[in-house]
């Protein structure tokens, strides 16, 4: 009965990354456990991890993929409540402010620190102050993590106008909203 509820959750969600705290609405943490160990033996969902599963994504050449280190980090902030953002270059890349890849995705949170590795992908969890992480909008601590990667003296007008053109004018505002939390160096540029 659990595992056709959990796999109905599940269908047409390939490459969904879960713990099982995202069922226990469905029965006690024991019995999700043992579905979910069942219907990994049934090949139906990938167990990546202790207590991290996914459904598999398969692509034609190259078989089955691995899930991003995004939604692995937002599987587990799910689990353990905790909020996370990329940080520093990882950050800047994905604002395209800089094109340093970063080799480990890197991610600041309220939670507790760790590495998690699946297959080749590693991710690693940095606690931070509650205020570093806090911003309401997850676009304006994105735009934080990447400034304060890049640091004071290199946010060029350059890199302010990108992401005057890159940000939504809904983001624009929030950004606004949320400039309390930004250090106080960042304010000028950030008043666009």
């Amino acid at each position: 009965m659990m595992a056709r509820r959990i796999a109905a959750k599940v269908r047409g969600r390939p490459g969904w990354v879960f713990t099982p705290f995202d069922f226990l609405d469905l029965g006690s943490p024991h019995s999700v456990g043992m579905t979910l160990t069942r219907l990994v033996r049934a090949r139906q969902l990938r167990r990546l991890a202790r207590g991290l599963y996914d459904v598999p994504r398969t692509h034609p050449r190259l078989g089955e993929l691995l899930p991003t280190a995004d939604d692995i980090a937002q599987a587990l902030a799910r689990r353990d409540g905790a909020r996370v953002q990329p940080a520093g270059a990882m950050a800047a890349n994905l604002l395209s402010l800089s094109e340093q890849v970063p080799a480990r995705a890197v991610y600041l949170t309220d939670g507790p620190s760790r590495i998690v590795k699946v297959g080749s992908v590693t991710v690693q969890f940095t606690k931070r102050s509650p205020r570093q992480v806090r911003s309401t909008s997850p676009m304006s601590s994105l735009v934080f993590a990447a400034l304060r990667s890049l640091g004071k003296a290199n946010v060029t007008r350059a890199r302010v106008a990108h992401l005057r053109t890159t940000l939504s004018p809904a983001d624009r505002r929030r950004l606004l909203k949320d400039l309390p939390l930004a250090p106080a160096w960042m304010h000028p540029h950030l008043r666009f």
